[in-house]
């Protein structure tokens, strides 16, 4: 568990041992959503490309799927104990830089204490700051700058398409997540 306000500082051993520069520090988000789309399932999302992030993640609540297609698994749970957690953070380096809403540099996992599993709650991209604009995808702005050794500038955007985000689809800290262990085994009734 970890309460510094650095949700990638776990993949960042992984980001250095390929080079990478990548992670996040994100400061909540406070844009107005723009036009909804809702899906058959019931999901009602800000903006009508989360649609397509949804398809093209959806397979990752599997979390083998995720590791299977090049996402690298980490066990540090980030939470911060007045904002909430973000869970863990599983980084594709090649997504990273990536402003494709089907391609998220990290899918982010949390405890299920129900199951005892990690279970798929958000998605988020990364991209380094190389003096570009501020990058954009569904007509908002990334978080940041950030600049923390050793990730280096990047911007930031969460969005909160697997699990309810009380402060919103794009803000970093879902306040239901916990990254406390599952200590109790659950049965199903």
């Amino acid at each position: 568990m970890s309460a510094r306000p650095r949700p990638l500082m776990a993949a960042l051993a992984l980001a250095a041992a390929t080079s990478l520069a990548l992670g996040a520090a994100p400061a909540v988000s406070a844009a107005a959503p723009v036009t909804k789309a809702q899906d058959p399932k019931g999901h009602d999302f800000p903006h009508p490309d989360l649609q397509k992030t949804y398809e093209a993640t959806k397979k990752y609540k599997s979390e083998q799927a995720a590791i299977d297609d090049g996402y690298l698994r980490t066990d540090d749970c980030v939470e911060d104990p007045k904002l909430g957690g973000m869970g863990y953070h599983y980084v594709k380096p090649a997504n990273v830089g990536s402003t494709d809403p089907t391609k998220p540099a990290a899918v982010l996992y949390a405890p299920n204490h129900k199951t005892g599993k990690r279970e798929l709650v958000a998605v988020e991209w990364v991209v380094p700051n190389t003096g570009q604009p501020r990058p954009r995808i569904f007509d908002r702005g990334f978080d940041g700058p950030f600049d923390f050794e050793p990730v280096g500038p990047h911007y930031s955007l969460h969005a909160w398409i697997f699990k309810k985000n009380p402060k919103g689809v794009f803000t970093p800290y879902n306040p239901r997540v916990h990254c406390t262990p599952c200590t109790e085994k659950h049965e199903k009734p």
